[in-house]
């Protein structure tokens, strides 16, 4: 009778039963000896009952199978096609290439428009004019009236400047605090720069997806369209200077080498040496990631100011410069400066490094900032520089005192260089400044209008609810084309238009590239122009830049490359390909991905940048084409629970005002009528979406079916299904309503990393892809809120051939309320197959302890419900410990990455003194994977003499194992295994 009531459950059970009765009477030996007290016979019970039950619930909430067969239906409807990486690799770059084009024509009219203005206008000492100042426009004064500079300007919110209110008609004119704005150089600059009006307007109806347009003159003030109010600091002050940037040092000036010479003699002592600190930051400012330079302090001897690096010059990018300027307070002036040591050290670290073939072949220049030189040293000159002169002179004399001033200002005429005084820590930037337009003077008499490209930037202005903006500059010098002035070589400016980097992902097809694949691009330095990881900006909703994102080398996100094999390639604007395998980070970094990608790489003409694509090996490799009809298609896309990616271009809706106000599916709509000839659309991807439409439309019915079915779900433990597919289509159905459900974030705007971006397909579908097929993954989302633990996922993928070269076609899944899961897990784990009743173990008795964790190793199901969503070797290292040396589980190493924004509150230690140094320690990340060949496994461990057992069991049709814990030994001697960082020391 024992028998016949335990096999009413199913006839499942009873041939469960009729199996395992033999083997559970007797003890079991496990692998590591023969103190075995846990029935390994008993725990596969456990974990196929629970696995057959969560595989059941999870393909039936979610349609799995379903919809599967659906893509089976059509699989003669369909033709697979390898992906060729390098064409692929090869068009996107046209594309660019295209959308670069369009700006650099842009800047190109605003240069000759600036030279013809400035060409046409007669310089006026007593010029009088009022313009709009940005800052004092719409300012009334204590009566009401309109103050000087100011008067009325119309502002207006404008969508496509994130609603900031602009005004589309006319430009407005910053002057930096520090200076008078209505010195007459500056009046007179901006009486003919007001032409540029008219061009900005023209820019942006040419190119509605132009942004800011500017001109920087040389004078100091910066023009900027559209037209937008300034506000000072708390102190009343607008230090922006627009020579101080980037995107104008570049175009202004050739790339250069620059040594600095500082005298720390006694007689620099006090402010004198405050202001020689403040006048080489300065000179440092000026520099960019083209440029290279060291500094040397003097007096009776040569002091490099940092000491590691003497005999060298190394890349001015923001690590670098940071890093000189810390030691610069360290500096203190004492005894006599002997400059000849000084002037021949420079003399031979240029020559040296430029034989190097690093570095400047046409630019170099010595900056010396001293309070006086007793002698010319003509004959240092004479050895080392003349007659050629390649080595301009910049002399900075320090101080009111102009004793010396003659023997400096000989050695800068002697050597085409320039001479600046500078008093007071108020002159430094102004003076400064002097030397650029010296060094621009080849340029400008040669009329070269190069093009500049700018790394990657944050402008914080256009924040987009994401947090500010990346963005790159595009950038022209303007002359003066006078023939009076043409052979002196002025520079009257820079003109340039931002372009931001989510414009060049709109270029490229998120669908083509696969789930894992990416794109990305990099500048001739090797730095990152756009690539997923790098996220400039902390986590947790703090809007805070991170250090150094600017210049962050590809050599620092493709770790793996330890050869630079892929940077190098790049960097000298090659066309080719490279494979390696590699480990992504994902779900903040708790997990890891063992990919192996091929990579595909090519220069962007007219640019210097470089583009490379990823592509994962398997599954990423493949694109299929299906076909339907437009009627099929528009009919099942509008339905109500269908949504397409938000950051995917389906049609290009930017381009024209018009269509601004459209969502992707009304776009697609109107393309499809033909009545909008205007709008530019993805062919290939809108009919691929058309067909994925149709076939996912008939879950819509099956999930609804679900819902009005009472006797379904009665405990409401299923409270999602959500389905995704390869072209960015989305369909989600609530089981309960909106308000009952525990995780209110999942799928939406929130949850980055559930959804689909401009550079990855959300993380659910990633997992599900890397599972067998017909299996589910299961996971608890750590990336939502602080930490959720309240809800897990189960996710699945549909092939859509029964094939290795098969395609991903879709993902589908199920929210369930964690609770509902667990209960599932402890109902499972009580069966018993003795017959008269009295299991051997259960998971209530004191001296067994039973988890369920994920292939990662993260804990599900505990009796210690705060063990939930922790690393599983927290709770037990001891046991994690043997299961890594079983082999069981296998611990992998990443590399820090300081510029993927889930490890931002780690970030301070490992920051990379550039290319050319290393700081004392790195840091790497622990990440765990299981063995899949692996699905069973039991264990001893002998703590001091008692022997502790555990038996480990994978649940079948999932990531997820059993494992089943004798505790009671004491073994708190062995250490629990975290996934704490690992510091490593050089």
């Amino acid at each position: 009778m024992q028998v016949d009531r335990s096999c009413v459950v199913s006839s499942a059970w009873c041939t469960w039963l009729l199996l395992l009765f033999s083997t559970l009477s007797t003890t079991v030996n496990g692998v590591g000896g023969t103190h075995q007290s846990i029935p390994p016979s008993v725990v596969k019970l456990w974990a196929s009952a629970f696995g057959g039950e969560m595989k059941s619930i999870s393909a039936k909430y979610s349609g799995s199978q379903l919809l599967q067969k659906k893509y089976k239906e059509f699989e003669r409807a369909v033709r697979v096609e390898e992906i060729d990486g390098l064409r692929l690799v090869k068009r996107l770059a046209e594309n660019m290439e295209e959308m670069f084009h369009k700006k650099a024509q842009a800047m190109k009219r605003l240069v000759e428009a600036a030279e013809e203005a400035h060409l046409q206008h007669r310089e006026d000492p007593n010029l009088q004019y009022e313009y709009f100042n940005a800052v004092l426009i719409n300012e009334v004064d204590e009566e009401g009236n309109s103050v000087e500079l100011g008067g009325e300007f119309i502002l207006q919110p404008n969508d496509h400047f994130n609603n900031l209110s602009v005004n589309l008609s006319l430009s407005v004119v910053q002057v930096p605090t520090n200076m008078y704005n209505k010195d007459s150089a500056i009046v007179n600059g901006v009486y003919w720069s007001e032409a540029l009006n008219k061009v900005f307007v023209d820019n942006f109806e040419r190119d509605p997806s132009l942004i800011w347009q500017y001109f920087g003159s040389a004078k100091g003030f910066f023009r900027q369209y559209p037209g937008i109010k300034w506000k000072p600091d708390e102190h009343g002050v607008i230090a922006f200077d627009c020579r101080n940037r980037k995107w104008y040092i570049q175009a202004a000036t050739s790339p250069k080498d620059v040594v600095i010479l500082v005298d720390v003699s006694g007689s620099m002592k006090g402010l004198r040496l405050t202001i020689a600190r403040q006048t080489v930051s300065s000179i440092l400012d000026t520099l960019g990631d083209d440029d290279f330079f060291n500094i040397i302090a003097y007096n009776e001897e040569l002091h490099y100011v940092e000491p590691c690096l003497n005999g060298t010059l190394v890349q001015a990018d923001i690590t670098n410069k940071d890093h000189f300027r810390e030691h610069l307070d360290k500096l203190f002036a004492q005894g006599i400066g002997m400059l000849d040591i000084a002037l021949t050290e420079a003399f031979n670290l240029l020559s040296d490094f430029n034989e190097t073939g690093r570095g400047s072949e046409c630019s170099q220049a010595i900056m010396l900032v001293t309070d006086g030189a007793v002698d010319t040293y003509d004959a240092i000159f004479a050895k080392y520089n003349w007659p050629e002169r390649k080595v301009r002179i910049f002399p900075y004399l320090i101080g009111r005192e102009s004793a010396f001033a003659d023997n400096l200002k000989w050695m800068a005429c002697a050597n085409k260089g320039y001479f600046t005084q500078i008093s007071t820590l108020a002159d430094v930037q102004e003076n400064v400044m002097e030397y650029l337009h010296v060094l621009s003077r080849p340029k400008v008499i040669d009329l070269e209008h190069d093009t500049v490209w700018t790394e990657a930037y944050i402008d914080s202005t256009l924040e987009d609810g994401q947090g500010p903006v990346l963005m790159t500059t595009v950038a022209m010098p303007v002359f003066s084309t006078k023939n009076e002035t043409r052979n002196r070589g002025i520079l009257l400016g820079v003109v340039g238009t931002d372009v931001p980097v989510s414009e060049l992902l709109k270029t490229i097809p998120k669908y083509k590239l696969g789930i894992h694949g990416y794109a990305f691009a990099i500048t001739n330095n090797g730095y990152i122009l756009t690539h997923p990881d790098l996220r400039p900006l902390y986590g947790d909703g703090k809007k805070r830049r991170k250090p150094n994102y600017s210049s962050v080398d590809l050599s620092e996100v493709e770790w793996e490359d330890k050869d630079d094999t892929l940077r190098n390639a790049m960097v000298n604007r090659k066309t080719g390909t490279f494979s390696m395998e590699v480990k992504k980070s994902v779900d903040k970094g708790r997990r890891v991905l063992v990919l192996h990608n091929d990579y595909y790489y090519t220069d962007i003409k007219g640019t210097p940048f470089s583009l490379g694509v990823a592509l994962s090996r398997g599954h990423g490799k493949f694109f299929f084409r299906g076909n339907v009809t437009v009627e099929e298609g528009l009919h099942d896309l509008e339905h109500p629970d269908v949504a397409l990616a938000d950051e995917w271009t389906y049609c290009n809706t930017d381009e024209h005002p018009e269509h601004r106000y459209l969502s992707q599916i009304e776009a697609i709509k109107l393309y499809l009528s033909g009545h909008e000839p205007h709008l530019k659309c993805d062919k290939e991807l809108v009919q691929e979406v058309l067909f994925d439409a149709v076939v996912t439309a008939p879950l819509e019915a099956y999930w609804t079916s679900l819902v009005l079915n009472k006797s379904e779900n009665s405990d409401k433990g299923v409270e999602i299904a959500y389905l995704g597919t390869r072209t960015g289509l989305s369909r989600i159905n609530l089981f309960v309503v909106p308000d009952e459900l525990t995780n209110q974030d999942f799928l939406t705007a929130e949850d980055k990393e559930g959804v689909f971006n401009a550079d990855h397909f959300p993380l659910w579908y990633k997992r599900a892809a890397e599972q067998v097929p017909g299996t589910f993954v299961y996971s608890l989302p750590f990336n939502i809120g602080s930490e959720n633990k309240s809800v897990v996922l189960a996710s699945t993928a549909i092939q859509l051939l029964d094939e290795r070269k098969s395609p991903i076609a879709a993902a589908v899944g199920i929210q369930m309320k964690l609770e509902f899961f667990q209960k599932k897990f402890w109902t499972a784990s009580r069966q018993c197959a003795a017959l008269d009743g009295k299991c051997s173990i259960s998971c209530d008795d004191e001296n067994i302890n039973c988890y369920l964790i994920d292939n990662n190793g993260f804990v599900l199901v505990a009796e210690d419900y705060t063990l939930t969503g922790k690393f599983f070797g927290e709770a037990e290292g001891a046991v994690m410990s043997k299961l890594l040396q079983m082999g069981s589980f296998k611990r992998f190493l990443v590399e820090f990455n300081l510029y993927s924004w889930w490890y931002s509150d780690l970030t301070t230690k490992a920051q990379r003194i550039g290319r050319s140094m290393q700081v004392p320690c790195d840091t790497e990340y622990p990440a765990f994977v299981s063995e899949r060949t692996i699905k069973e496994n039991t264990g001893n461990i002998d703590c001091d003499g008692c022997i502790k057992s555990f038996v480990i069991q994978q649940i079948p049709s999932s990531n997820l194992f059993m494992v089943v814990v004798d505790n009671k030994c004491d073994c708190s001697m062995f250490e629990p295994i975290t996934m704490d960082p690992i510091e490593i020391m050089y």
